[in-house]
């Protein structure tokens, strides 16, 4: 397929490959011929980041990469705004080839096509929360009153009003890495690069971050690629998942078909302990016959422990495609069997 004419993509990558040495191509050639990450490193020296790595991203995805560490993971995501350069592979984004931009285009498309939000924050600790989240606004060149109107309102949306004079030293974890994520947001762009963007923060602060980036997805429908090595995290934001492995994917899908069919040990390893429940959605229960007019409609993808209190005043439920037509129904029976089924703390029948 020719991923530069396929407009429904806005991240795509083509046996991309990344080995770290003085001579990579000479690894490379080891590669081609059938050699092992651990018998190239063997030979060589070299470290192979990225083995043939091929992923479509969708835009408005969540699309999760994850794996444990040196799996390659954060090695992969700079790639798409080219910190890193492959050695061998195409990277298309939003239709543009990354690999053969020069170094003007490069960052004409770092200002203006890709935000990125860190693990550590990268907050500038001499500058207020307001000019923090004004700061890419100000590298792009857009006038004072304008940069700062703008960071104000997503300091807003993520939660700081009141902060805006306070410098980053001041703040929570949590805190800082909503005025990393509203710097993000604030340059506007169709695609934000998150890596291990939540790792760093206590449980319940982490899943208070988890629950913000859905909702505010939900609203601003932005293409998100997220690295995370904690397979709850991906369960919970991702709409699909790709699972790394010593640099090379082992699998991609969604959530349930991950958790559910796992496609080797190593993936089995990651689901044995999961709360499965959290990954099964809607569209893999519902009926799809016989279908009754309803008064709530909730979207396919829509995760059964969400909308089981939703029954608390229906008896069933509405399923609806992205084009709000309605494709299936749901009751409290069918959510609870299959909650009951998957979760590891309720025994099945």
């Amino acid at each position: 397929m020719d991923v530069l004419g396929n407009t429904d993509l806005a991240i795509a990558m083509r046996g991309v490959t990344k080995i770290f040495g003085p001579d990579p191509q000479s690894a490379l050639a080891l590669m081609r011929k059938g050699k092992s990450k651990d018998e190239v490193q063997a030979e060589t020296g070299h470290v192979v980041g990225l083995d043939d790595v091929t992923l479509d991203v969708e835009k408005g995805q969540i699309f999760v990469v994850m794996g444990l560490s040196g799996s390659g993971k954060s090695t992969l995501i700079r790639h798409v705004n080219r910190l890193i350069d492959p050695t061998s592979g195409e990277i298309v984004v939003d239709g543009a080839d990354v690999t053969q931009m020069s170094l003007d285009q490069l960052r004409t498309f770092r200002r203006t096509q890709i935000a990125m939000v860190f693990q550590k924050f990268g907050l500038l600790p001499h500058r207020s929360v307001l000019d923090n989240v004004a700061y890419g606004l100000e590298i792009r060149g857009i006038k004072k009153a304008e940069r700062l109107e703008k960071a104000a309102h997503w300091i807003h949306v993520v939660g700081l009003s009141g902060y805006e004079k306070v410098r980053p030293r001041q703040l929570s974890g949590g805190q800082q890495q909503r005025v990393g994520l509203a710097r993000a947001l604030a340059m506007d762009t169709e695609i934000l690069l998150m890596d291990e963007a939540f790792s760093a923060l206590d449980p319940l602060i982490r899943s208070g971050m988890q629950d913000q980036l859905i909702e505010l997805q939900s609203s601003l429908n932005k293409t998100i690629l997220f690295i995370t090595h904690d397979f709850d995290e991906a369960l919970k934001i991702g709409n699909r998942i790709a699972v790394l492995k010593d640099g090379a994917v082992q699998q991609v899908g969604k959530p349930e078909e991950i958790v559910l069919h796992p496609a080797n040990e190593h993936i089995e390893e990651f689901v044995r302990d999961v709360n499965k429940a959290r990954a099964i959605h809607v569209r893999t229960i519902m009926d799809r016959t016989n279908l009754e007019p309803c008064e709530l409609m909730v979207p396919e993808d829509a995760r059964c422990e969400d909308v089981l209190p939703l029954f608390a005043e229906h008896k069933w439920v509405g399923v609806a495609n992205a084009e709000g037509k309605q494709i299936g129904q749901i009751t409290a029976k069918q959510v609870i069997t299959a909650l009951a089924r998957y979760s590891p703390d309720v025994p099945t029948q």
